[in-house]
């Protein structure tokens, strides 16, 4: 058994098989050879051998005509370990004895070897690993032919195992067989992680190296609420996991009680939970939940693996059908927010160099008003179906705010012209995300009918951490000190100029923060639509007092750790059944 740690982005517990998803998109297969299947299965397997060695020596004569017998002898070394008599035992012993398939007695062979030689350290022996690598995955593309499947080609319920995945990819994993997910690479707040979370599959992300330790078809735990994974775990550690997945299903039956009550604390404060949605079809999920509406609707899918960019009918289709099934209860539409190079991944420009700090979001939209115009039209045509409210990405300026109002008004008239109805009184946003639209808030809230907090960004800005660099993720913390205070300055801000501010980060949906949060003056918070009965259970577990008296303990602790602690020790003892999975 061995047991990883990295950074928990969407909560729950999964059990499943592995499936390796590498650069070539294989799944390894660890089906059961019949007995009467063995002799085929291992002439399978000598053809498969000789095909790459007759492959890999081609190559070896080319290059030595081309660079000479020393980088010929690349290849002769690949040979060697090919031909090898112990590799050919083993690989056989995998097969006849223990009924292998020869794609995975491959792949956990070839595996071992490699990882033997990383563990030495030393340049040459990287390098045999990585000639390793390279007859593993040889032998498995001849193996598996046209047989390997994509993410969304799925038949059997699996555990993804990546690299990494991107927000395209994510979403289009098929539910029904995907139970969650881990990657070596990523960060909390980042579109994967957001998209995982939409989906309701849990996902650990940034674990580093691993996908060498393990092989296709071995069992996998993905402990989404704490950031473990486990692989080829023991029946002891099968079991308490099993036993938590029931304690899961078993707290949520108990929390669809609270779907049709108000989410009101103890003494009487009315707290609006809204949530957070990526998809259309995650309006059910909302309803299902009892949503008071949608805090935060995210816009980046209809740009995400279509592979073109979406007209006014794309959009429009789309928000039409949140806003009729929303009703009269309100849907808060987040233009594009997106980097340059995930808008148009097509358009040849320079990488930027550090994309979280450059051309992006709102700052995009603007330096493409066509695009920006298309969206504004499908919201504002949208807006006379529903209680439709537009918002802005990433404002940073009081100069972007007034250029992309001054756009929109240009679109009314636009519309108008056209004789195309739409609300002429749609309430106007922005999202709180720059540590310097915080300090000089006052100066917007003329200028705006709401604010949202938006802590993903806001946390990694303030705190100079990429939510997405495994190296620096245990600095990207919502309970850092800093965090607390910018947060508590702008909603004294917004009630001094009486404008409503919701908190829309992941950090609204996290347990912990829930009593900090209500503490800090917040009565609007946008979450996942799978976190709005335990928050809403908190709500109505606590008065405002207790959480007053709370935020100002936390707002006088100076490290990160203590915050942390003060909040979830104070929640186990208000709330332990929740505390389990916080």
């Amino acid at each position: 058994m061995q047991i990883l740690k990295g950074i928990a982005v969407s909560p729950g517990v999964a059990i499943g098989e592995a499936m390796i998803i590498d650069n070539e998109g294989f799944r390894i297969p660890r089906r059961f050879v019949a007995r009467d299947a063995v002799e085929d299965e291992l002439s399978r397997l000598d053809a498969a051998i000789s095909s790459v060695a007759n492959s890999i020596e081609e190559n070896r004569r080319a290059v030595t005509e081309q660079l000479g017998e020393k980088y010929g002898a690349i290849f002769s070394a690949q040979l060697q370990m090919l031909r090898d008599q112990h590799l050919h035992d083993e690989l056989e012993e995998r097969i006849r004895i223990r009924h292998n398939s020869p794609e995975y007695a491959v792949s956990r062979i070839l595996r071992r070897y490699a990882k033997v030689f990383q563990s030495l350290e030393s340049t040459q022996h990287a390098e045999l690993a990585s000639d390793i690598f390279d007859i593993e995955k040889r032998l498995l593309y001849n193996l598996l032919g046209l047989r390997r499947e994509e993410l969304s080609h799925l038949t059997s319920p699996v555990i993804v195992l990546a690299n990494t995945l991107t927000p395209s990819e994510t979403a289009n994993l098929n539910r029904q067989y995907v139970l969650g997910f881990v990657t070596e690479e990523g960060g909390r707040g980042g579109h994967t992680s957001i998209v995982a979370e939409a989906l309701e599959l849990p996902a650990v992300v940034g674990t580093g190296r691993f996908l060498t330790d393990v092989s296709g078809g071995e069992l996998v735990i993905v402990d989404g609420d704490n950031g473990q994974v486990i692989l080829r775990p023991d029946e002891e550690t099968i079991a308490r996991f099993r036993h938590e997945l029931e304690e899961h299903h078993a707290l949520a039956k108990r929390l669809t009680k609270l779907r049709d009550l108000p989410s009101e604390t103890t003494d009487g404060h009315l707290i609006d939970l809204f949530a957070n949605i990526e998809f259309p079809s995650e309006v059910e999920a909302c309803q299902s939940r009892g949503a008071d509406g949608i805090g935060l609707y995210r816009t980046e899918f209809l740009y995400l693996g279509t592979g073109k960019m979406p007209n006014e009918e794309d959009h429009y289709n789309a928000y039409v059908k949140v806003a009729c099934a929303m009703g009269e209860r309100p849907v808060v539409i987040r233009t594009v927010d997106l980097g340059a190079d995930k808008l148009d991944p097509e358009h040849d420009r320079p990488r930027q160099r550090n994309p979280f700090l450059g051309l992006r979001s709102l700052r995009l939209s603007l330096r493409n008003p066509q695009l920006f115009r298309t969206q504004l039209r499908a919201v504002l045509r949208a807006s006379t179906l529903g209680n439709i409210k537009l918002m802005f990405p990433l404002v940073s300026t009081l100069v972007e705010l007034r250029q992309a109002k001054a756009i929109v008004n240009e679109v009314k008239e636009e519309l108008d012209s056209e004789g195309i109805e739409f609300s002429h009184n749609i309430p106007i946003g922005m999202m709180v995300e720059v540590p310097a639209t915080v300090i000089t808030l006052d100066a917007f809230l003329d200028e705006v009918d709401f604010l949202s907090l938006g802590t993903n960004d806001l946390i990694q800005y303030a705190l100079a951490v990429d939510r997405s660099n495994h190296d620096v993720a245990t600095l990207y913390d919502a309970g850092n000190p800093a965090i607390l205070r910018l947060i508590d300055m702008t909603v004294k801000v917004a009630q001094q100029g009486s404008v409503p501010v919701t908190l829309c980060g992941q950090m609204s949906g996290d347990t912990t923060y829930t009593m900090l949060l209500l503490g800090l003056g917040l009565r609007s918070l946008s979450v996942a639509p799978s976190a709005i009965p335990e928050i809403k259970k908190i709500c109505r577990s606590v008065d405002i007092s207790q959480c007053e008296a709370l935020a100002q303990q936390a707002l006088e602790l100076e490290i990160a750790s203590d915050v942390n602690n003060l909040l979830k020790n104070e929640l186990k003892r208000i709330l332990p059944e929740l505390a389990l999975f916080a």
